[in-house]
């Protein structure tokens, strides 16, 4: 208990200083003020030490109920006489005012990226310092732009022409419009941010406390990985830009003179190298702070904007006046222009004809009678415009696809060319080749990557004035406006540029130049430039967003591995998780190929995306009563089909990297909810369970379990010492033997008194059961039940433990312990009544005999035996539970063996066939044994047993003795009674007068004589029966003996013995006997499982 000490000054007049502490505990404790003579002697001006208890649980900051600050302004929440009705409720309910003024004043929001560059370093100083301005970000800054800017990318300057020289102008349209499934996305997540306060992780902080800790951290870690891939394609895109179109003569590994592979491998190194020079460039402007990135992304920003704007103004001019753009055909295949400077084989000139540098790379001479290729000398050279203009028609030749195998030609589709089709293929580097074997599903993942910026503005949230504004606002905006520039790009391109040019992917039979470059007005350098600024802009706005991403993910502690990526400097930037991201970045460009690294980020971007739509629709029909969007046009069939869209996409891009990018997801989740911390966030999964939890309940009450169906679930009766410790674990260990973790478990514990009294012991009594579940790794329920008497304690939690139809149907307790000697005869009784409840009630009761005796979990059986005593038909019970004891890893290496009894009438050879028969069809692997048990005679020890229990049982109700006299009593009668041996029973001790019933006495001797003598035994133990007062106690102890003895012929090394549990006796008077009968029935063994069925069928032949 924390205490907090506060000095009262005593003056003149004042209260006595016991007065004062007595007022405060009062006050804070519920106490009476109390007086002390003593104290009320101390001196005027004394200071008086008031000593306050607290509770010493740290409060999490919060304006409602139960937080500091609401405890802190309690003295002034009720001073008027106006709530004097709610003045005991002062410490859980504040005042409406006051929760008001806590709610204006409260901001819980993390700092953004511009104030943590305006954080101090000095953590001193930062105690000090003016606090942070609110962030300020609007709509348009905060929002709009950035998610142009990430949008409109890498992709549609570098891929869109070809993309739709592929896929035509329709299979393109669809592609975009497919991926239009981000407007769904976006809807969904516009309802996330209309009913969360968005913080630090953007849609990762939706996504988990929308669908959980467990389902949040492993999509937050994919969104993470794609943004961090994102960023190396960025980087790679600028890099392509950079040695292709730019500075070609930059390469540190040359590509003048070679061809094919070595020249793919030279130009994959180049991008390897000043890959990873730009990425270490990007993270150290990160590192160095974010306010750079923040002033640079408005530059980059309008290099974008005027980018497509000046591909626009292209599209205009080319109807007006084509730029020239010449393609060079030799028939209908392109040729690399990089291979000749004329566009003919030969020329006309003063002299003649003379051959062009074309026709010595075909021929072998330059002389025109030279022997030249085929293919060439075949084939007229055609020159063709590259960009005929809008105008011009070549739409409808460019509005299907043209698909290719790796190495094949790009050719003019509606051009004819002679060729003979056995000729192999010659001077195939002079003609422009696909470097990628093309398809539909390729093209869609290649694109996708370009529209995966929507998430842009949520991953700002912290910076944003209202985030539940902004987000859908901006967002939606940003959609449509990119959506329409893609599609009109779509239309556009295919209507003014030459399906052959728009094919030719590095623009090779066009001298190298950027084919939308040469479009846009009024100069190839605008696109050329703005498209490399706006990559590398897009790149640090990926460095920048996912370190931030991975410390939102780490400082929730979801994922122990990655609880230092939550630390950073001492302004709150997240080096550690910078430096991770760099490595993986690094990763993607070693990859060194845009086509191969666009898949990827794909992969993660979508399973994200699936995610936010399920966590919408499943809010949306749970109805749950947080569910309050601002944003009322949406549907939860949208995020249905936006999640579909989503899984169909991943599949259509890469089936391959879509299995393994749920492998990774599903891991993440696994390692989550078995190592992660447990958070309780108000998730949508925990709201599904319920409503699955209540479908399933409601499905159960339609009717019992089919037999096939039934297995044992358990109510296990466990006591509980004074401390509220379980005094039987050994029975939650045969507990888990029995379930294996499967069906319903219900620990329960009764306790005596009233529950306001004992609602503390109650709750003890709780946590040390579910303490002692988790040790044993016993899954279930705990419930703990307080009574006036422990028997109707028993009774309540026998009938109401459960819900509808999820209820036990088998009943667990264990054996009474010292019974005999016990004072107190509640246990035993409790017992007692507990079988009559059950057996009522219908349901089976398993009571282990020597529960500490049993093994733990961590024990192993090597081998041995696990004996069923089948006496008579319980439903099955004896058969199903061996077959589930042996699940368990401790009886696993144990036998079964079945012992049924066969009476005289019986044919015990057919008796063991049809068991055999019967098991077989079971499917239960057990060895069979038939006992014969014969009438016999009934024993003069049998007797003598009868006769000591009916007198220990008169006694003990007659006899008003002391607890320690009626156990001396008791035994002292026991040692004097008790025979030599069965054979010869010892004469009986005849109770004295004391023992005698009124109107009854007992008095016998008996004969040493009788061995041999059976007619004379006989006649003694019929004259004895008729003394007994009920006969059919001897009947019950002869059967409990006769039993017993061939129990423990063959099973007496048995690891466990299980046997059928005779039912409680209808006349309560013979209850103490019917206690006896069960002790001498399992006489000698040291496992005994009694066992009583529930009165139905519990195992079938029928699978």
């Amino acid at each position: 208990m924390s205490q907090r000490r506060f000095t009262v000054s005593k003056s003149d007049g004042d209260p006595r200083p016991a007065d004062i502490q007595g007022e405060v505990n009062q006050l804070f404790e519920g106490d009476e003020p109390t007086s002390n003579a003593s104290e009320t002697e101390a001196a005027a001006g004394a200071e008086v030490v008031v000593v306050l208890k607290g509770d010493n649980i740290p409060k999490e900051s919060s304006p409602f109920i139960n937080s500091s600050d609401a405890a802190a302004e309690k003295s002034q929440q009720y001073d008027g006489k106006n709530m004097a009705l709610f003045e005991e409720e002062m410490d859980t309910s504040p005042m409406v005012s006051s929760l008001l003024s806590s709610l204006a004043n409260y901001s819980n929001l993390p700092q953004g990226s511009k104030e943590h560059e305006e954080a101090e370093n000095n953590e001193a100083e930062s105690a000090r310092k003016k606090p942070v301005k609110a962030p300020q970000l609007g709509t348009l800054m905060g929002v709009y732009l950035p998610c142009i800017q990430n949008i409109f990318g890498v992709i549609l300057f570098l891929r869109m022409t070809w993309l739709v020289g592929i896929g035509g102008v329709i299979g393109t349209f669809i592609i975009v419009f497919m991926c239009c499934t981000t407007l769904y996305t976006e809807l969904a997540q516009t309802e996330l941010a209309g009913c969360f306060l968005c913080l630090a992780g953007g849609s990762y902080y939706m996504i988990s406390r929308s669908l959980g800790p467990e389902f949040g951290g492993a999509v937050g870690i994919c969104f993470y990985l794609g943004t961090t891939y994102a960023g190396a394609m960025y980087i790679l895109g600028a890099i392509e830009l950079l040695l292709i179109y730019i500075v070609p003569k930059a390469a540190i590994f040359p590509l003048e003179g070679l061809e094919g592979a070595e020249a793919e491998a030279a130009l994959l190194n180049n991008m390897r190298v000043y890959g990873t020079i730009l990425l270490t460039s990007m993270a150290t402007v990160v590192f160095v702070g974010v306010k750079y990135v923040n002033k640079l992304a408005l530059v980059f920003l309008a290099c974008v904007i005027l980018s497509i704007l000046a591909v626009y103004a292209g599209v205009i001019k080319t109807g007006i006046e084509p730029p020239f753009f010449p393609v060079c055909l030799l028939g209908n295949r392109t040729l690399v222009s990089k291979s000749f400077d004329v566009c003919a084989k030969t020329l006309e000139t003063a002299n003649g004809t003379v051959t062009t540098q074309m026709w010595r790379i075909f021929c072998d001479s330059p002389l025109l009678n030279a022997t030249c290729d085929p293919y060439f000398a075949a084939n007229n050279v055609t020159q063709i415009q590259g960009i005929p203009g809008i105008t011009s028609g070549i739409l409808t030749e460019n509005l299907f696809g043209n698909y290719y195998e790796k190495g094949d030609l790009i050719a003019r589709t509606n051009m004819e060319s002679v060729e003979d089709p056995d000729d192999p293929l010659t001077n195939s580097n002079r003609y422009v080749l696909a470097d990628i074997t093309s398809f539909f599903t390729l093209l869609v993942g290649i694109y996708f990557p370009s529209v995966t910026g929507i998430m842009a503005g949520s991953n700002r949230s912290g910076d944003l004035r209202d985030a539940q504004k902004s987000i859908p606002v901006g967002t939606i905006a940003a959609i449509t406006t990119t959506s329409a520039v893609y599609m009109s790009s779509v239309i556009l391109f295919g209507a003014c540029i030459e399906g052959v040019v728009l094919r030719d992917k590095f623009g090779e039979g066009v001298h190298g130049n950027l084919v939308i470059g040469t479009l846009a007005w009024p100069s190839p350098w605008v696109i050329v430039i703005g498209s490399f600024f706006s990559t590398c802009g897009a790149g640090l706005q990926s460095l920048t967003g996912a370190p931030r991403l991975l410390q939102a993910i780490a400082k929730d502690g979801l994922v122990p591995a990655l609880r230092i990526f939550g630390h950073g400097k001492a302004n709150g930037e997240p080096t550690w998780s910078l430096l991770l991201t760099a490595c993986i970045c690094e990763s993607g460009i070693l990859i060194a190929s845009l086509d191969s690294v666009a898949p990827i980020l794909s992969m993660f971007f979508l399973m994200c995306y699936m995610f936010v739509n399920l966590a919408c629709a499943l809010q949306t029909l749970l109805r749950t009563p947080n569910w309050r969007p601002r944003f009322k046009f949406y549907h939860w069939a949208l995020s249905f089909l936006g999640m579909s869209l989503c899984l169909t996409l991943m599949f259509l891009c890469s089936w391959y990297y879509a299995i393994v990018a749920m492998v990774i997801a599903g891991s993440i989740y696994k390692y989550i909810e078995f190592a992660g911390a447990e958070k309780e966030w108000g998730d949508g999964i925990r709201g599904l369970s319920l409503s699955a939890a209540r479908y399933a309940l409601m499905r159960l009450e339609e009717g019992p379990p089919h037999t096939k169906n039934w297995r044992p679930q358990l109510l296990v009766l466990v006591s509980t010492d004074a401390e509220q410790n379980v005094e039987q674990p050994r029975l939650l260990s045969l507990t888990n033997q029995l379930k294996a973790g499967k069906g319903l478990t219900i620990v329960g514990t009764a306790l005596e008194g009233t529950y306001l009294e004992n609602y503390e012991q109650a709750q003890r009594a709780e946590q040390s059961l579910r303490k002692l579940m988790e040790t044993e790794k016993v899954k279930g329920f705990c419930q703990v039940t307080v009574s006036s008497n422990l028997r109707d304690a028993t009774s309540h939690l026998l009938q109401a433990s459960g819900l509808g139809g999820l209820k036990h149907n088998a009943v667990l307790v264990s054996w009474p312990r010292n019974w005999k000697q016990g004072d107190d005869h509640q246990n035993w009784r409790n017992l007692i009544e507990l079988v009559r409840e059950t057996t009522t009630a219908r349901l089976a009761l398993l009571v282990p005999k020597n529960i500490s005796a049993f093994p733990s979990n961590s024990e192993r059986f090597s081998e041995g035996h696990i004996d069923v005593w089948w006496i008579v038909h319980d439903g099955g019970m004896l058969m199903l539970l061996p077959f589930l004891l042996r699940q368990h890893k401790v009886w696993r290496k144990c036998k079964m063996r079945i012992f049924t009894v066969a009476q005289l009438d019986d044919n015990s050879i057919q008796m063991k066939k049809d068991l055999t028969t019967f098991l077989y069809h079971l499917r239960i692997d057990a060895m069979v044994e038939v006992v014969e048990m014969h009438d016999s005679d009934i024993s003069a020890y049998t007797y003598e047993k009868t006769l000591v229990m009916e007198q220990r049982s008169q006694m003990l109700k007659q006899i008003n003795l002391t607890k320690t006299e009626r156990e001396r009593e008791v035994q002292l009668i026991h040692d004097n009674t008790t025979p030599a041996s069965p054979a010869t029973p010892a004469t009986l001790l005849t109770p004295g007068e004391g023992a005698q019933s009124p109107g009854e006495q007992i008095q016998m001797t008996w004969t040493e004589k009788c061995d041999g003598e059976s007619h004379i035994c006989s006649y003694w133990m019929t004259v004895v029966s008729f003394s007994f007062r009920n006969h059919s106690n001897v009947r019950r102890m002869h059967t409990a003996l006769r039993l017993n003895e061939v129990i423990l012929k063959k099973s007496s090394e048995a690891r466990l013995v299980l046997l059928n549990m005779p039912g409680a006796p209808k006349n309560r008077a013979g209850d103490e006997n019917y206690m006896e009968f069960l002790e001498v029935l399992t006489e000698g063994l040291n496992r005994v499982l009694l066992v009583r069925g529930g009165g139905r069928e519990v195992i079938t032949i029928y699978s």
